[in-house]
């Protein structure tokens, strides 16, 4: 039999060690270097959009609209009028700074105890952020000087709100990157005791999520991307990279253990958890291909960061490693740590001891302990059930104490739909023609207190801002969208064919968002579950395999969603992670949870049914093969496992709830198919299967035979000739 891929990958990566090491490093170096070069290009507003509000959004972009950055400061104080001197002196600031225009007069609230100062920042809005520094210090310097006063200043506005989520998202990834590293470092020094065998995978790791960096952003210029992009591709790079690296790593110290000399250890890691690491690889990326299904931007650039990130880690460890470990030979042990290297003098049969002991009811009462799993993870999910999901606001996004989330609430509170009108866009064939102006004018009269008309002669474009009740995201807020959609601009513009109008605005575009989600997710989970289903049937001729592998990773996304729900919507346990009930679920996030967890479960799932599978090829009955297959895995998925889940609560204690909701989502899900699905319910529904599990239909047998083991036709690791030698 002919060496699988995985295993000549590594016989050629030993024997040219230098070649692979220097080639990676080289790729590694040119991918940052020319992506960070050519910079990352993000996506606009225009591109964002989906229905009627992207619609809006493209008319104004074609036509040469310039939108500019509006600011809203509120002064705040406890008098009528007690605002007008902190009003004054902050307008004369704001206009000293050169960087504003159309400051306008203060606009007193009802009670006279506030007012709102409006202006613009000056040039293009898409840089208005970088400029708006000067403004956020006068501001601050008047509220400080209204301190004494008893008035208060609150600022919100594009520039503004831009900057500070900039540099929270910057802040953030910061801190995951610096908090999630020494993490995953630190496990590894548990599971392998020793330093050099803790450091390369994370090694590996990063220099693979650092070249998908250069990567992405070179792909960025076809595909515009979302800042959140490259926070979501850190958090998988390392992940699956250490995950990967990990199982070849320890399968070959395994066969090490067991007495094999060094090539062979190689040679048996490569033909096995090499093409296992294959085949969870591409698992993944055809899974996180079916992102390009919902029809939404931020999925597809979530789509092209991961496949990205996982195809570099998985060529990194079928490569790049096999060199490493054929370079470090016995080094690799090198650091060793008092009382933590453990490796068994025994070989790797004495491996998942403990593993053995809990595996042992499960196989004698596969029945019971199947019934149970399946009933605690139903439980989990149960609360999914009422899950409801929605953009969610400033003030739930970061929090009801953050800064931005204060100035939001209170302006809003005092002047309602300032900081996040509706706006009616217009394109017609004549904007000046008389049915075209009456119909314009019908919409700001029926619209409510504060529209203001625009109109753009040269474009034939007009466009009117409809200030909502509510915050801005409330059913109040939604209420007047709907009417504002449903029946003012409808009945204004009845009769009227020469002109063409849609509603857009921030609110308008998060039910528009969530309208195509709900489109969407239908044909991207008919995808995953039949790439799933053709992946593990082609791997492992078994339609019984295929089948359970899509129920497991389904029980598991159910007990993400319930888990979630719980935390999030309800606030069941909130605070313990430093949160807080915001009453609904981000609604992006059940279509991202549902395709990274039905790739990344294929890392285990792959991973030990393979080993199985190898012990069954070998002679062994189905239930000594399952106890051998789940034994011998237990290390490695319990370390990959430890490590996925600190990556991903790394990301639960950031500022954003949405970080959080998918960090908790994801960790939850991780654990639980690492233990409770790979440990309970696997072993057990394999063990009342019996010999169905391996048994392939009549109108199946051209399928090729994939052999699982150490292929004894492989031949002996070649001896490094000494050009070679790194």
């Amino acid at each position: 039999m002919r060496p699988n891929l995985a295993a000549r990958l590594g016989v050629w990566s030993a024997h040219h060690r230098k070649t692979a090491i220097l080639g990676w490093l080289l790729f590694v170096v040119l991918a940052t270097t020319i992506g960070g070069a050519s910079g990352m290009v993000t996506a606009s507003d225009d591109e964002m959009g989906v229905g009627d509000s992207g619609r809006a959004a493209r008319i104004l972009d074609e036509a040469g609209v310039e939108e500019p950055a509006g600011e809203l400061v509120m002064v705040a104080a406890r008098t009528p009028d007690g605002w007008r001197d902190v009003a004054g002196d902050l307008s004369k600031a704001l206009t000293a700074t050169g960087d504003v225009r159309d400051v306008q007069a203060p606009l007193p609230s009802d009670d006279g105890k506030d007012a709102l100062l409006r202006f613009e920042m000056k040039g293009a809005s898409d840089d208005a952020a970088d400029r708006v520094q000067p403004v956020l210090d006068a501001v601050q310097k008047a509220d400080e000087a209204g301190a004494g006063q008893g008035v208060s200043v609150y600022q919100f506005g594009d520039a503004s709100s831009e900057k500070q989520l900039s540099d929270l998202l910057s802040d953030d990834l910061t801190k995951a990157e610096f908090t999630a590293v020494p993490l995953a470092l630190g496990i590894l020094l548990v599971a392998f005791g020793a330093v050099v065998a803790a450091l390369l995978p994370v090694g590996l790791a990063l220099t693979a999520c650092v070249a998908a960096f250069g990567l992405l952003s070179l792909a960025s210029h076809q595909l515009h991307l979302f800042e959140t992009t490259y926070s979501v591709m850190f958090l998988m790079g390392l992940a699956v990279g250490v995950d990967y690296c990990l199982f070849y790593l320890r399968r070959e110290r395994d066969e090490r253990a067991a007495g094999a000399d060094a090539d062979t250890a190689l040679r048996i890691a490569a033909a096995t958890s090499g093409r296992a690491v294959l085949v969870s690889g591409l698992t993944v990326m055809v899974a996180m291909a079916g992102m390009f299904l919902s029809g939404l931007l931020l999925f597809k650039g979530f789509a092209v960061a991961t496949i990205l990130v996982v195809c570099v880690a998985m060529l990194g460890s079928v490569t790049v490693l096999p060199a490493l470990l054929a370079g470090l030979g016995d080094r690799i042990d090198a650091g060793r740590i008092p009382f933590l290297n453990r490796r068994s003098k025994r070989g790797a049969h004495a491996s998942g001891g403990i593993a053995g002991r809990l595996l042992r009811p499960v196989l004698a009462r596969p029945k019971f302990f199947a019934v149970g799993a399946t009933v605690l993870l139903l439980a989990l999910a149960a609360p999914a059930l009422g899950m409801k999901t929605e953009q969610l606001g400033l003030e739930k996004q970061f929090g009801s104490d953050a800064p931005l989330s204060v100035s939001y609430k209170k302006i809003t509170e005092e002047f309602p739909g300032g900081p996040s009108p509706a706006r009616v866009v217009v394109e017609a064939d004549d904007i000046e023609a008389k049915p075209v102006r009456d119909a314009l004018a019908a919409v700001v009269r029926d619209a409510g207190r504060g529209a203001e008309l625009t109109v753009h002669q040269g474009a034939d474009v007009a466009e009117i801002d409809v200030p909502l009740p509510g915050n801005g995201s409330d059913a109040e807020s939604k209420k007047a969208l709907g009417s504002l959609r449903d029946t003012v601009v409808p009945e204004a513009f009845d009769g009227v064919p020469t002109a063409d109008a849609y509603v857009g605005g921030d609110l308008a575009e998060s039910e528009d968002f969530s309208d195509q989600l709900g489109k969407g997710i239908v044909p991207v989970f008919v995808f995953i579950a039949a790439v799933t289903f053709l992946l593990m049937l082609f791997s492992f001729r078994s339609v019984v395999i295929a089948v359970t592998s899509i129920a497991l990773n389904l029980l598991s996304v159910g007990a993400a969603y319930g888990v979630m729900t719980a935390v999030f919507q309800h606030g069941w346990g909130a605070e313990l992670i430093g949160s807080e009930k915001v009453g609904a679920i981000e609604n992006w996030m059940p279509l991202f949870v549902l395709v990274v967890l039905f790739g990344l479960s294929m890392d285990y799932h792959v991973f030990v049914v393979s080993r199985i599978r190898e012990a069954r090829d070998r002679g062994l009955d189905n239930r000594s093969a399952i106890r051998e297959g789940i034994t011998r895995t237990a290390g490695a998925v319990t370390g990959a496992a430890v490590i996925m889940v600190a990556v991903f609560a790394v990301f639960g204690t950031l500022s954003m709830q949405d970080m959080q909701q998918m960090g908790v989502g994801l960790g939850v899900a991780v654990l639980l198919d690492a233990t409770l699905v790979r440990m309970v319910l696997l072993p057990s529904l394999m063990t009342l299967l019996g010999d169905r599990n391996w048994h392939t239909p009549g109108w199946l047998s051209w399928l090729p035979r994939i052999s699982h083991g150490e292929e004894a036709s492989v031949q002996p690791m070649p001896r490094p000739v000494p050009s070679a030698r790194a």
